[in-house]
């Protein structure tokens, strides 16, 4: 004999504690939790989430990428499951709202502190250029490239649609601000090929009180005041001009700052040829460029030996 069903009164668990136990054991979400939620409707400007709250959550259209876009299934598809970012508390009528953008700026921010980290060279296409600069778009956060750090000879707004290599110069997650150098970049490509000691051709591109800053091979180098010749001048624009072809030796190559530093006066073959016969410098730049590179070998090989017998001084001096 089976059994009847029992009545509801004749069960000892009614409604109202059922729901009570929910309220008891409900999770209390809060702003800033990343939590799983599966998409069951989409709107025309949104989307209904279920992330296990008592009401579906809601994801504006503008929350749904870091990236414009026009219509929810750009982004989301019914019953797809992925994690959300809570934006904001619960409205009046309890419901949540969410944001996927929040989410992607942050994991976009980590892989750029790692790329700065790791010294990447990137690539990025210019979308904008104003007074100030040009704009890019890395990971989705937008870039800036001051003019200072844009390495060519065309008009800014030629560089629209240009892809470039490009360093990191600033990434600040709490001011926004993420800044690059094309500069850097062609540089730290162009030192690859380039080592301390060695003669190259150049354009002298501008002159500044401080020195003369001359383009080699695309890149500009800066030839100090101080580095011209042994003889003092008053200013580069006494020895050099705009437009002038030189015979340049590198003394220091700086990667991590992206500058060349050149030299003519290592180059003399006596102090003052640069003043008063450069051509002399020239004819003889390469005899004196190895001259300068065997003085680096041997401060090297002697500092290399003082360390060395440093090191066998400590040692004995531990027995």
């Amino acid at each position: 004999m089976v059994n009847p069903p029992p009545k509801p009164e004749d069960i000892g668990f009614s409604r109202e504690d059922f729901a009570a136990l929910l309220d008891r054991y409900d999770y209390r979400f809060s702003p800033g939790d990343v939590v799983p939620g599966t998409v069951f409707s989409l709107e025309p400007r949104g989307a209904l989430i279920d992330i296990g709250a008592k009401t579906a959550a809601f994801i504006p259209l503008q929350e749904m990428s870091i990236n414009r876009v026009e219509s929810p299934e750009e982004v989301l598809q019914c019953n797809e499951e992925r994690e959300f970012f809570i934006l904001t508390e619960e409205n009046e009528e309890g419901q949540l709202t969410l944001s996927i953008r929040r989410l992607e700026y942050m994991r976009a921010w980590e892989r750029v502190r790692q790329l700065q980290t790791e010294d990447v060279t990137v690539r990025a296409k210019v979308f904008a250029t104003n007074r100030g600069g040009a704009l890019v778009r890395i990971e989705g956060l937008r870039g800036f490239i001051p003019g200072s750090h844009i390495s060519t000879r065309s008009p800014k707004e030629d560089l629209v649609d240009q892809d470039l290599p490009l360093k990191f110069l600033e990434v600040d997650e709490e001011r926004n601000r993420l800044v690059l150098s094309h500069r850097r970049a062609l540089v730290e490509r162009q030192m690859n090929k380039l080592e301390v000691g060695e003669v190259v051709t150049g354009t002298v591109r501008g002159i500044k009180p401080y020195g003369a800053f001359i383009d080699i091979g695309g890149v500009s180098g800066l030839l100090h005041i101080s580095e011209i010749s042994h003889e003092h001048i008053e200013t580069p624009h006494s020895v050099l001009g705009v437009g002038d072809e030189l015979k340049v030796m590198i003394i220091d190559l700086d990667s991590e700052r992206g500058r060349i530093s050149l030299s003519t006066k290592q180059l003399e073959p006596e102090p003052g040829d640069m003043v008063r016969n450069r051509e002399v410098v020239f004819d003889k730049a390469e005899e004196m460029a190895a001259r300068y590179r065997e003085k680096l070998l041997a401060a090297a090989t002697q500092a290399a030996e003082a360390t060395s017998d440093l090191v066998e001084e400590e040692a004995q001096a531990t027995l």
